[in-house]
């Protein structure tokens, strides 16, 4: 076995620099593609089912390429899980150049579909990375480096959406022309971000053993939905038990995402899409703000959660940061102060940074090196089967029991991640054991 090379700061700091680009997509995402269905004509409840596309790639993609990084090894194209990542990024760039020529919801829509594919592709394998290139002492470091780059890329992407209006003023085709400016950014973000990782971090190469084994299995179109069944067969009890935390805290999170513009508009501005567009405009872009705060304390904190983490174990450290999420999913739709919404939305920025990279913590010890791509990439579907749940089911109860209206959405979140934090007392783990 490879002894893996202890990394300065500076160097985990460079390797997770892809991470910024990914997650400025991502938050383009939660915050802007929404309120663009909306402009374009979507109902309250049809968002649901429009943001399908996130939870189905993910759940597709994400465990693919992760079994199929594990069996890979290219060192002309950067060795075992560069390839994924910058392919990845490559088609994000693209999907995110093309989105504001969207001229009907079903073109937005498609291109969700490409968008969340090269995000998924990229994102899936830098999980593993992490695992590969750091030792035990030095990943949650390493994690929490990809949590302070999603602090940094969603809030450059959400404040965005408040300085662009600002200064591009008009509109463009059907949309505003502020979101040109938004996509065309998030669009060079992605991919230099990703190159810049790519060129300043190099794989740990496989040892000869490893190299002969990849070299002497055969990949085929079954391989990687085969090794993906093994690996759930085999999965370790802790997995299973994040599974259920993770069941009600994404469920939550895509209950936000999909209304947090239109429970800001109703609450503080008293409109909706349907009243007035020109001040549900202003709503969406005072929403950017709101969420570019609660991830500018994400990337503070993240480094924090660390040794906090080390002193108190990461299951605590968990269950606190979404309780904190929670009272502020609770608060955030009584608020018609839009300048209260800051400290309301606090603590899901400290929440945000714990689910980026704290559960990761939790489950790392117990999974086999060999097999760190397949299981990230099983991490991820007990992400997007959540989300996909919320989307074949969260459109009905907004019609029939929350009268459509987004801010009880929000207050069903909060409900759901204080039923995710208390599962997560229930996480045992083999470094709690010992």
């Amino acid at each position: 076995m490879i002894k893996k090379p202890s990394l300065s700061f500076m160097q985990i700091i460079n390797m997770n620099v892809g991470f910024f680009g990914i997650q400025y997509s991502f938050g383009l995402q939660q915050s802007a593609v929404n309120p663009i269905y909306d402009f374009l004509g979507a109902s309250p409840d049809e968002l649901p089912l429009l943001n399908l596309a996130g939870p189905l790639t993910g759940l597709l993609i994400q465990p693919i390429i992760g079994a199929l990084s594990d069996k890979t090894w290219l060192p002309k194209l950067g060795g075992r899980r560069k390839p994924y990542f910058f392919i990845g990024a490559l088609v994000c760039s693209l999907a995110l150049f093309l989105f504001p020529f969207s001229s009907s919801l079903w073109m937005a829509a498609g291109l969700l579909w490409i968008l969340d594919a090269g995000n998924n592709t990229a994102m899936e394998p830098y999980r593993a990375f992490i695992a590969d290139k750091l030792d035990e002492s030095q990943q949650p470091t390493g994690f929490q480096a990809q949590s302070f780059f999603t602090g940094f890329g969603q809030t450059l992407a959400n404040v965005s959406l408040f300085i662009f209006p600002l200064i591009f003023i008009g509109t463009t085709g059907k949309l505003p022309t502020w979101v040109f400016a938004s996509f065309f950014l998030g669009a060079v973000c992605s991919i230099a971000s990703v190159w810049w990782s790519s060129h300043t971090t190099k794989e740990i190469p496989p040892s000869d053993e490893e190299l002969q084994k990849i070299q002497a299995e055969k990949v085929n179109l079954f391989t990687p939905f085969i090794d993906i069944f093994a690996a759930v067969k085999d999965m370790p009890k802790v997995m299973w038990q994040l599974a259920l935390v993770y069941l009600f805290q994404w469920y939550a999170l895509f209950c936000y995402w999909q209304n947090s513009s239109k429970s800001i508009a109703l609450s503080v501005w008293n409109t909706s899409p349907e009243k007035d567009m020109k001040l549900y405009g202003e709503a969406v872009s005072w929403t950017g703000l709101v969420n570019g705060w609660y991830n500018v304390v994400t990337f503070l904190v993240a480094f924090l959660l660390v040794g906090f983490a080390k002193k108190y174990s990461a299951r605590y450290v968990h269950f606190t940061c979404l309780l904190l999420a929670a009272i502020g999913f609770l608060v955030f739709p009584h608020i018609e102060n839009k300048y209260l919404l800051f400290p309301a939305i606090t603590g899901f920025g400290i929440g945000w940074a714990s689910m980026m990279g704290i559960p990761y913590l939790m489950v790392v010890s117990n999974i086999p090196k060999e097999r760190y791509g397949v299981y990230m990439g099983i991490i991820n579907m007990m992400i997007v089967i959540p989300m996909f749940i919320q989307t074949i089911t969260f459109g009905y109860i907004m019609k029939h029991f929350l009268n459509n209206d987004a801010r009880s959405a929000i207050t069903f979140a909060g409900i759901l991640l204080i039923l995710s934090a208390v599962f997560t007392l229930f996480i045992k783990t083999k470094k709690a054991n010992e």
